[in-house]
């Protein structure tokens, strides 16, 4: 906390006042010649958003961050704190940030007219410069802009007229500050009204009062393309006052998806050093995300959002932790059989068409996970043929004979070693592991062994059936063929 000066000692330490966008510039610029990043945390926006940011920034505008749920928007404006002056000045006691070199207040006018250079200047840390509201249907004009105070003037004894019984909003007090508005389209229409001036002119109008306030803010809005036509929409006026406005999107690839992934989700440091979870298990939780924006049954203008795969890393790692617990184990390693935990993280972040409606959420959580896994072992291994001419063998053909006088249980709670020996009773399938993924590590072969089981009945091949936490494998006809819960 830096210590409270004076006016004539501010100006004899050559501070120059600066407007907030010109500071941004200011410290964007300086960022970019020293090669250091400029937004810390966007994974996967560094050759599409981010460009345009630095451009808007550039530029003085205020900027709209328009895209679905789940795309960082809110995570992007507040990273913008990071582009302020570490402090900044202002008339002690202002309740709008008051420049003591452009004083717009009644109060800070007084004082340096009073006092001069002796006026007391306190000093803001940038992360006090960072205001943030959600627009939602009962935001009022006082609550954003202001109102007359009745208290104010009643014990000050001032009359109404009187500049000084106005309660300030939420916006003049951001001044020389960062003011985002999360879901702008869900603010009443009369109320983005209220926006216009402030945007264009800086003009303030409460109860009557025309004030010339130039609040200097750096406005940025966030809007779901969704929310123009089903809860609302940005009145064109207010569109116009918004100098640019930035599509987000959702990663582009898996390995980007991935590294979100990895940043975002919480997860202990006990938990990272007694579980492990392989690339392929990461692969296939992220390509669940992905089959969910491409199926039929979600409602893709909602969208899917990257939550869904950081709430579901953390059940994945909640479930193996539990085994833990309950077997006793000092380590264990992440399975498919575990992927039934993330069911919670899917039905709870998706919405669903008619279609998937009919089917179930879970339901559709369990296809999705089905969709992931076909994808998935595409990717490592030949296709599943839908059709077999008799006689004709197949790179799975031996590993479904095998199940023809043989079955396999594979039991939730048992030890790594158990359930690995378990897989491993299955030769043919240990061969065609050996022979397709010869660099995969151990832990990586079981998971890609679970894989090919499970695409096996997935494409009606084999048959599966789960008793409590055991999920037993058989030949045709023999199982149930549902995917159960853990």
């Amino acid at each position: 906390m830096k210590k409270e000066i004076t006016f004539k000692e501010l100006k004899d330490s050559g501070f120059v006042d600066k407007k907030i966008n010109e500071e941004i510039q200011a410290n964007l610029i300086a960022r970019i010649r020293a090669n250091q990043p400029v937004f810390e945390g966007l994974v996967g926006y560094e050759d599409t958003v981010v460009p345009q940011l630095k451009k808007a920034l550039i530029a003085g505008h205020h900027i709209n961050l328009l895209g679905l749920r789940g795309q960082a928007k809110t995570r992007i404006a507040r990273s913008m704190v990071d582009l302020l002056d570490e402090y900044m000045p202002i008339v002690k006691g202002s309740e709008i940030n008051d420049s003591p070199y452009h004083p717009i207040s009644k109060y800070a006018r007084d004082l340096i007219n009073e006092k001069g250079d002796d006026t007391p200047i306190a000093w803001v840390h940038r992360s006090d410069r960072f205001f943030e509201k959600l627009a939602t249907p009962d935001v009022n004009v006082s609550d954003l802009i202001g109102d007359i105070d009745p208290i104010k003037a009643a014990t000050l004894k001032l009359p109404y007229s009187d500049e000084r019984v106005l309660h300030y909003g939420m916006i003049p007090r951001a001044n020389r500050s960062i003011f985002v508005l999360n879901e702008l389209p869900d603010l009443q229409a009369r109320i983005q009204v209220s926006l216009f001036n402030i945007l264009q002119e800086g003009d303030v109008q409460i109860r009557g009062f025309q004030l010339r306030m130039p609040l200097d803010i750096q406005f940025v809005f966030t809007a779901n393309p969704e929310d123009y036509t089903n809860r609302g929409s940005i009145v064109t006026p207010l569109k116009d006052r918004i100098g640019s406005q930035i599509f987000t999107h959702y990663p582009k690839t898996i390995e980007l998806a991935k590294s979100i992934t990895d940043q975002e989700a919480i997860i202990s440091k006990d938990d990272k050093s007694t579980i492990h979870i392989s690339e392929l298990a990461k692969d296939l939780l992220e390509q669940v995300a992905f089959e969910a924006r491409e199926s039929e049954y979600v409602d893709a203008k909602s969208g899917v959002s990257a939550r869904m795969s950081i709430s579901a890393r953390e059940n994945l790692i909640a479930a193996a932790k539990l085994r833990l617990i309950e077997t006793g184990a000092t380590s264990t390693t992440v399975r498919l059989v575990d992927f039934m935990s993330i069911i919670p993280s899917i039905t709870g972040k998706i919405e669903l068409v008619y279609e998937g409606e009919q089917e179930g959420a879970e339901e559709v959580g369990k296809l999705l996970i089905d969709d992931a896994i076909i994808t998935q072992l595409e990717k490592i291994l030949p296709r599943i043929p839908k059709l077999e001419k008799e006689g004709v063998q197949t790179t799975y053909t031996e590993i479904v004979e095998w199940f023809e006088d043989n079955f396999l249980e594979l039991n939730y709670t048992d030890t790594d070693d158990e359930f690995n020996r378990n897989l491993k009773m299955v030769q043919p399938l240990v061969d065609l592991i050996d022979e397709y993924c010869p660099e995969f590590n151990e832990g990586d072969k079981a998971f890609c062994m679970e894989l090919v089981l499970w695409a096996l009945t997935i494409s009606k091949k084999l048959d599966k059936s789960e008793n409590s936490n055991v999920f037993k494998i058989d030949g045709l006809g023999i199982g149930s063929g549902f995917f159960g819960d853990n």
